[in-house]
């Protein structure tokens, strides 16, 4: 099993004029942590215009920064919006690959599409669309990231003539794939891109193991037939985070952020909302206070990882043994404290990351022995495009007509016809 944490960057209202600065700063104190005590992925989204639920609109900057500040942590993209309306292909690709190289080829790439008004329609994207243009965009941004040159595109997102495409990242063919999966139905369709499930859902181990079936069952079939150069047969799903010894002081701390998280998730895309006067933590409030917790076992499974070590220890098992490969904590919601957040990550290094540190290699690499023959054949399957011979390459040709060069100094000491036109 492999641990994450998770970032929206959330900031509900009322806001000081530092505020963003602090959210910022706290984050990357906590990635750091994460870091020094063995947590595997930090995870960032992309989001746009959705305020309170998330300032994280430039993740690529967030995770270059905690790239400086760390050695080992993996920084994962969960996810980019790779829709051409949002980011260029080409632009992800190039940016992916700086940030593979910058922190030492520790990136993955998780893809996605948006699914709010203020987004899709803040970038002119048809929402009918926007599952083909994100897979459209992704099957190119690998294509762009190993095949030198790029041989260029026509499509319906965009459309782009031969270039080499550069850095190219220090991982090859290229970094990780993942795809941000909501239910069942994008659970197949990642398996069938051969892209790793982002399960960007709270679900518990029975359904988490229905999941992982669908998914494996797909993954050893005909059907998988990877986007990338590259088959990525993992699950992740994400769970509610908030450790100490007293259960309840866990849910004190704890229950009100991931409550928010589930709440503004909801609503912005059930409820209408006023661009700069966004109101989700004053509501969420009214709502809370008017229908109260439930205070039972049930409220706790609900929120996943909040409670003892013990409660975890046991929550993780049951999602290794349903299938799922790594699970990340939603430890940054609402207004979770920064000094509790980095309390509960250090408990969890020492009482409940040992148990299954230890374990992991073994099982990652019985798991990769026994998918190797279905991911050769699933890679034989991809529709790969031959690299362009020397003589397909076209020739770009220069935007004058005539540049007249004269390497000799003239006596006033310029040098004459460098800039020509």
């Amino acid at each position: 099993m492999r641990f994450g944490v998770f970032y929206e960057l959330q900031l509900p209202r009322p806001w000081n004029d530092d505020d963003e600065h602090r959210l910022f700063a706290d984050a990357l104190e906590q990635i750091v942590l994460a870091d020094r005590i063995g947590i595997d992925y930090a995870w960032a989204v992309e989001h746009h215009f959705l305020e309170e639920y998330s300032h994280c609109s430039a993740p690529e900057v967030f995770l270059a920064a905690a790239a400086g500040q760390t050695s080992r942590i993996r920084l994962g993209h969960g996810i980019r919006q790779v829709i051409p309306h949002y980011n260029h292909p080409a632009r992800t690709a190039e940016r992916v690959a700086s940030l593979d190289l910058v922190s030492g080829g520790r990136v993955d790439l998780g893809i996605g599409e948006g699914a709010t008004r203020q987004e899709l329609h803040g970038f002119g994207i048809p929402t009918r669309r926007k599952r083909d243009l994100s897979l459209e965009a992704a099957r190119e941004i690998a294509d762009m990231m190993v095949m030198t040159p790029y041989p260029g595109y026509e499509g319906e997102g965009f459309s782009m003539p031969a270039r080499n495409v550069i850095p190219k990242p220090l991982q090859k063919p290229h970094p990780p794939l993942w795809m941000a999966c909501t239910n069942r139905d994008t659970i197949r369709v990642a398996a069938r891109n051969g892209v790793g499930a982002l399960a960007f859902s709270f679900v518990d181990p029975d359904e988490a193991r229905s999941w992982s079936r669908i998914y494996h069952d797909i993954i050893r079939s005909e059907e998988c037939v990877p986007i990338g150069h590259a088959v990525n047969p993992n699950i992740a799903m994400v769970s509610g985070f908030s450790l100490n010894h007293d259960r309840n002081e866990a849910r004190r701390r704890g229950l009100e952020g991931f409550e928010f998280f589930a709440y503004a998730l909801r609503s912005l895309v059930t409820r209408d909302s006023v661009p700069g006067h966004s109101r989700l933590w004053r509501d969420f409030q009214a709502t809370r206070a008017s229908t109260g917790i439930e205070d039972d076992t049930g409220a706790l499974q609900s929120s996943g990882g909040i409670g003892t070590p013990g409660d975890l220890r046991e929550l993780v098992r049951s999602y290794q043994e349903a299938g799922v490969d790594q699970i990340i904590f939603l430890q940054q919601a609402g207004r979770n404290p920064h000094h509790e957040i980095c309390q509960s990550l250090q408990l969890f290094a020492d009482e409940v990351l040992p148990e299954f540190r230890y374990t992991r290699k073994v099982r990652e690499a019985a798991k990769a022995e026994e998918l190797a023959p279905w991911i050769d054949a699933a890679l034989a399957r991809r529709r790969t495009r031959p690299e362009l011979a020397e003589d397909e390459i076209p020739v770009i040709r220069a935007s004058v007509e005539r540049v007249s060069v004269n390497l000799q100094e003239p006596e006033g000491g310029a040098v004459s016809g460098s800039g020509g036109s």
